[in-house]
């Protein structure tokens, strides 16, 4: 046998051993570890005060802007069935889509800048999941007591007592959630009209389908699945990471000055015993929405919502520590060096930002009032009416984008001595499309092809700025 046979050989028998993995006594062999219900535990504070007040403002917000009524519609109504958008006194229109193709970006790098600069604070103060789950922790409070009195009180047999504890709370939960549903598809119809006809049974199908099924959405989200729609089904959880960097201000706990954590007695020096600021009760723990221990480090289940934070300044002001053991701090802080404010990225992101607010605005400014579309007469393109003359028919479309009334009168040009047969000045209600059937007749010898060029124009009466022209063709008899 050569040399490279004996090689091959060897290289065919590798050594294969047998290893048995160790199983803990009391464990079954599925490896998946099933979801442990977080109790979260009331903290009161500076963040927790200002993110209940931010939360109340967006709230009210949220729910009180469909009922406003502005030039006598709805002030903000994404009218899909109508495709009309009406926000504050501008009706955007199928054609005018890319003014919120401009607010989507706008917003994704705001987003970005915002996340770049302070972390996940959109998750952790305004983002609804974080919202309605705080809201429903509310009621559980309300209903069935502290984090431990509702531990204990799941671990009981069901009773009376229970039953109707539990009853009260998902009526509220659900009840909520309806008024929710309610309001969220009053931004796509008539609010006032939605709210009669759904509590009177009157209500298309499909209204009070969509209605419901933001409800149960709603119910299921912020009442059930909780942190679960954080970790595993918000994509911002999973791409934060390319938007941070070591001046980025996170929640993060101080592990030089906490280390070694341990409890011990008020008046006792953490120095003597040779440990850290931090006496180990885990209340950042138990304050977490999202159950993770913050003193492991930056996870990307943190939603920036500051509860540790406030939990441990109240340990440490009992403690007469020193505030900020767990705090809104950046990784180059934490290692003694200097922190950039302004950066490459967070510059970069202020000027794209700035750059479609400019774009954006310059569109907004020279968005005309008024549109017009032109449909030629397709089974016939021209004809001979009795006069004589050449006629072309037309139907007009003209769309009134102000929400308010206004009157147009409308012409022809680029061909001399044209007759103008229907009318020529029409009114047209707010945000309303008129269809308007017109001909243009022409003398033949006014005519030197078999195709002429020619431009309608609109203009509004009363407003010499609004002036609007919208070329056709215009053809001559074989």
């Amino acid at each position: 046998m050569d040399d490279k046979t004996k090689q091959s050989a060897e290289i065919k028998n590798i050594p294969v051993k047998n290893v048995k993995i160790h199983q803990p006594k009391g464990t079954s062999q599925e490896q998946y570890k099933p979801r442990d219900q977080i109790y979260v535990r009331k903290v009161e504070g500076v963040f927790q005060r200002l993110r209940q007040k931010m939360n109340f403002v967006f709230l009210f917000m949220f729910a009180a802007i469909p009922w406003i009524n502005f030039n006598g519609q709805q002030a903000v109504l994404f009218d899909i069935q109508e495709q009309r958008f009406n926000i504050w006194g501008m009706t955007l229109w199928p054609q005018d889509l890319t003014l919120l193709a401009w607010l989507f970006i706008l917003s994704a790098f705001l987003l970005f800048f915002v996340t770049t600069f302070l972390g996940r604070v959109w998750c952790g103060y305004m983002c609804p999941q974080t919202v309605w789950t705080f809201i429903f922790i509310w009621f559980e409070e309300k209903i069935e007591g502290t984090a431990n009195q509702r531990k204990k009180l799941d671990a009981q047999k069901m009773d009376a007592s229970k039953f109707w504890k539990k009853a009260l709370k998902h009526f509220c939960w659900l009840f909520f959630s309806l008024l929710t549903a309610l309001t969220f598809a009053g931004y796509f119809t008539p609010i006032r009209d939605l709210f009669v006809d759904f509590f009177i049974f009157d209500a298309s199908f499909a209204a009070a389908a969509v209605v419901w099924f933001f409800a149960f959405c709603t119910y299921g989200n912020a009442g059930w699945m909780r942190e679960i729609m954080c970790l595993h089904m918000c994509p911002y959880a999973r791409f934060q990471s390319a938007m941070f960097d070591k001046d980025t201000l996170t929640v993060s706990y101080d592990y030089n000055r906490g280390e070694s954590r341990g409890p011990r007695g008020r008046k006792q020096d953490p120095k003597a015993l040779g440990l850290g600021d931090c006496i180990d009760c885990s209340l950042c723990v138990q304050v977490c929405p999202t159950g993770i221990d913050i003193r492991n480090g930056l996870q990307y289940e943190c939603i920036n919502c500051g509860a540790c934070v406030d939990a441990c300044d109240g340990v440490m002001e009992k403690m007469n520590y020193e505030k900020g053991l767990i705090r809104y701090t950046t990784e180059h802080e934490l290692q003694g060096k200097k922190v950039h404010i302004m950066r490459g990225k967070l510059v970069g992101y202020a000027t794209l930002m700035i750059i479609m607010t400019s774009l954006l605005g310059f569109e907004i400014m020279n968005r005309e009032p008024v549109a017009l579309d032109i449909i030629r007469d397709r089974n016939s393109l021209a004809r001979e009416n009795f006069k004589g003359e050449v006629e072309n028919v037309y139907t007009l479309k003209i769309l009134n984008k102000s929400q308010q009334q206004q009157t147009y009168k409308l012409s022809v040009t680029g061909i001399e001595n044209a007759s103008w047969i229907g009318d020529s000045e029409v009114t047209v209600d707010a945000a309303a499309v008129f269809t308007l059937p017109i001909s243009i007749a022409v003398d033949p010898y006014e005519l030197e092809s078999y195709m002429t060029d020619i431009e309608f124009v609109i203009e509004q009466v009363g407003n010499a700025d609004v002036k609007l022209t919208h070329e056709s063709r215009f053809f001559k008899k074989r």
